[in-house]
């Protein structure tokens, strides 16, 4: 319950200030026009829009997914989150602001992708959306303890897409095999050890970010 209601705060914040979805808003503006026109008339193979798509989605959660914490620090609200909620009530409720986040955010990111690439074709579709909930989930998971281990550092506009490169790295090339396989349309039997990555590496991301990060909050 409590986790829920610090989700509804972080929520109703950001509808206040929309800092995180302003950014995001540009970020994917301004990202898919600058490919569009790069194009121009050229044909690009559908490998390749793939591809695209992912590192749009990567460089986007780097812009926008940043202030889960931040913003905490930044108000001085720090202690009062300390003291009226367990830091696994804390944690989720960040989490769940960011999950909601980032698929809203990757869901419109793909839709600009099926509308404005003519060679963006997926076969299988089932695959690609299992992929692409699984990927969404990581992405959330990754970024939430990232934000708060930043939190509590001095650099904390150049420190966070350090660290996230090397985390979220396995993630995204595991992402873009599936897509790749999608695009040829293999079902998800054919690509369940992929699968089976994309869902270890979420299971481990959760289970990690909640064992540490009463020490990171405390710290």
């Amino acid at each position: 319950m409590k986790a829920f209601s610090l989700f509804i705060k972080d929520w109703k914040s950001e509808l206040r200030t929309r800092y995180a979805i302003n950014a995001l808003a540009m970020f994917i503006l301004v990202t898919i026009s600058v490919i569009l026109f790069s194009i121009g008339q050229e044909k690009i193979s559908e490998y390749l829009t793939g591809g695209l798509l992912w590192v749009v989605i990567f460089f986007s959660a780097m812009s926008g997914l940043s202030r889960a914490f931040v913003s905490e620090e930044e108000r001085g609200t720090t202690l009062t989150l300390q003291l009226i909620a367990s830091p696994s009530n804390i944690f989720s409720g960040k989490l769940i602001f960011n999950v909601l986040l980032v698929f809203l955010m990757n869901l419109v990111i793909a839709f600009l992708f099926f509308i404005l690439f003519e060679s963006f074709v997926i076969k299988s579709t089932g695959l690609f959306w299992l992929s692409f909930l699984l990927g969404n989930l990581g992405i959330a998971v990754s970024s939430t303890i990232i934000a708060a281990i930043i939190s509590k550092a001095n650099s904390k506009g150049t420190l966070y897409p350090v660290l996230s490169f090397p985390i979220l790295l396995p993630l995204i090339l595991t992402l873009l095999e599936l897509t790749k396989f999608a695009i040829d349309g293999e079902t998800i039997g054919d690509s369940y050890v992929e699968l089976f990555v994309l869902i270890s590496y979420d299971v481990i991301m959760l289970t990690a970010s909640y064992l540490l990060f009463d020490f990171i909050w405390k710290e």
